[in-house]
């Protein structure tokens, strides 16, 4: 998961530099077909972080992982992402990815086999929900220019 780690880290370096150079106001605004704006995409992201984290330690603790699955639009509503300031979403995005990076690089090898069964997905390795975790990203990030 060494791979997936490193990876992880460049897209947070890179993609930080662009978000921290959105103005609040940019930052504010529908970014996306159906309304979100930018600061609920990097709640949405920082929802998928905080998930993800919690994910990965219980499936490599436990050896296998059955998880419920995410209300995006429901989570993304109740926490107000809209009105929090740009900078603080910026930063928890930015702090629990580089939290992450470290976990990925320092789970146990035989941790990424864990079986983790997400909502009524079929299950995957914890090495390829790490993997999908970071297209996840990736995919928010290019839709929001970042």
């Amino acid at each position: 998961m060494r791979n997936t780690a490193d990876r992880l880290r460049a897209i947070v370096e890179r993609a930080g530099r662009a978000l921290r150079e959105t103005s609040e106001e940019a930052a504010s605004r529908p970014a996306l077909a159906g309304g979100w704006s930018r600061k609920q995409v990097i709640g949405h992201l920082i929802d998928s972080a905080s998930n993800n984290h919690q994910r990965w330690v219980r499936a490599a603790l436990a050896g296998s992982l059955v998880w419920p699955d995410y209300d995006q639009d429901g989570c993304v509503r109740i926490q107000a992402f809209q009105d929090a300031p740009w900078p603080l979403l910026v930063g928890t995005w930015e702090a629990l990815n580089r939290l992450l990076v470290h976990v990925l690089a320092h789970l146990p090898a035989e941790a990424g086999a864990a079986p983790c069964r997400i909502g009524d997905h079929e299950p995957v390795p914890l090495e390829e929900l790490a993997r999908h975790y970071v297209a996840h990203m990736l995919h928010h990030l290019d839709q929001i220019g970042a």
